[in-house]
């Protein structure tokens, strides 16, 4: 099944975070705070301006994205645990440069 958001909705999947600290301790699962990371994973078309003209969105598919802690709707689509929210709740793109940085 294939799923496209109205409007300025964005769909996005959880990025699970590591389960170890810097100092090599391992985080339990009930410790555990849920991630506040994405990929976008649907983006709909964009809003309306005063004009009724679509205005895009700024993200795009398969952007890393922040987002607040209690943003958007939880739903399951084919067995896969999404979020769906406006695009104003995500707070910014996280650039590939920055990843690979905080990886290394």
């Amino acid at each position: 099944m294939s799923f496209r958001p109205l409007h300025d909705r964005v769909v996005v999947r959880r990025v699970e975070e590591e389960t170890k600290t810097k100092g090599g301790i391992i985080i339990p699962d009930t410790a555990k705070e849920k991630p506040q990371q994405g990929e976008v994973i649907a983006v709909g078309p964009g809003a309306r301006n005063d004009k009724g003209e679509i205005v895009a969105l700024d993200v795009q598919v398969g952007d890393r994205v922040l987002f607040g802690k209690w943003s958007g709707t939880e739903v399951k689509i084919d067995g896969d645990d999404l979020l769906i929210m406006k695009e104003s709740d995500i707070m910014g793109v996280v650039e590939t440069s920055a990843v690979a940085a905080k990886a290394a």
